[in-house]
């Protein structure tokens, strides 16, 4: 459990609290990470659950998450991501402890906020790569969902992790899988120099290398990849039950509409998240496993 306390500055009164606060740390070898949470103001209640479980493919733990609510500008924020790290947990790390507060800096974010997430991501990925000998070659996948007064929420991803939605049962996906093979990827990557490999038994890479084609970081790559989000606003009303994210480590081995039902049934956010991740291993998902369901009382 980690709080933070930032000062609105100009004002003697404090501008900003985060009130509830649960993120992950580096999990390093430890097997699993959970917990839950609640927002406090909102007359939409907006309950969260999360877990995170190493995958089996020898490597440490690569994944971060975070899940906590905040005050910011007269307006209570739910700020939830999953960062999927590869070649090392230092991207994901950065991104964990500075994304949100870059998004959150940006002048247009009350006026405008799909501009502010992309400017947000555009110069967060700047910034990794000025300073990769520091943070290492690796890269990190992202969704992150920004929830305001219990009401709106905004989704943006780069790379494979993903945001499904639950309406009246029925399972949406809103997010983009960045996978080089398709043709606006594959268009994008070639123009810029690049090529997408596709080896049998393999599944398609960026030049070879890796298989999203957006990503932060990933420094010998960074010609050839893309760090825009594509970006998703929906209003949170009556027919809104919830939202799940995760990485691919889940989605892999599990289709939307199979990791909503199993939600559905399950009142406690947490303990469904662990009912996804739990499923997702008995499928043989050899991958790190990171989910975070968010619940909505309208």
């Amino acid at each position: 459990m980690q709080g933070l306390v930032l000062d609105g500055g100009g004002d003697t009164m404090m501008k900003s609290i985060i009130f509830h606060v649960t993120t992950a740390a580096c999990l390093g070898s430890s097997s699993s990470d959970t917990g839950k949470g609640q927002s406090k103001l909102s007359s939409n209640k907006v309950t969260h659950g999360f877990h995170l479980v190493e995958g089996r493919s020898g490597h440490d733990m690569e994944d971060y998450h975070v899940a906590e609510y905040r005050y910011e500008n007269d307006h209570e924020l739910g700020l939830f991501a999953i960062y999927d790290g590869h070649l090392g947990d230092s991207v994901a790390n950065y991104l964990k402890a500075n994304l949100f507060n870059n998004i959150l800096k940006e002048p247009l974010f009350w006026s405008d906020p799909e501009e502010a997430i992309k400017n947000a991501y555009s110069s967060t990925n700047k910034y990794i790569l000025e300073n990769s000998k520091q943070l290492g070659p690796g890269g990190s996948t992202a969704v992150t969902a920004i929830v305001v007064d219990g009401k709106d929420m905004w989704i943006a991803n780069i790379g494979d992790s993903r945001a499904v939605v639950c309406e009246r049962g029925t399972a949406n996906q809103l997010t983009v899988d960045h996978e080089p093979h398709t043709t606006n990827e594959r268009k994008r990557i070639e123009k810029q120099g690049g090529f997408v490999s596709t080896f049998p038994g393999d599944v398609p890479r960026v030049n070879g290398q890796l298989a999203v084609a957006r990503a932060f970081g990933d420094q010998s790559l960074k010609a050839h990849l893309s760090s825009e989000p594509d970006i998703k606003h929906i209003q949170i009303n009556s027919n809104v039950e919830f939202v799940i994210l995760a990485s691919d480590g889940l989605w892999k081995v599990m289709k939307n509409q199979e990791a909503v039902n199993l939600v559905k049934s399950t009142k406690d956010p947490q303990t469904a998240a662990k009912r996804l991740t739990s499923e997702a291993l008995d499928r043989m998902s050899k991958d790190d496993i990171s989910c975070i369901v968010i619940r909505f009382r309208c």
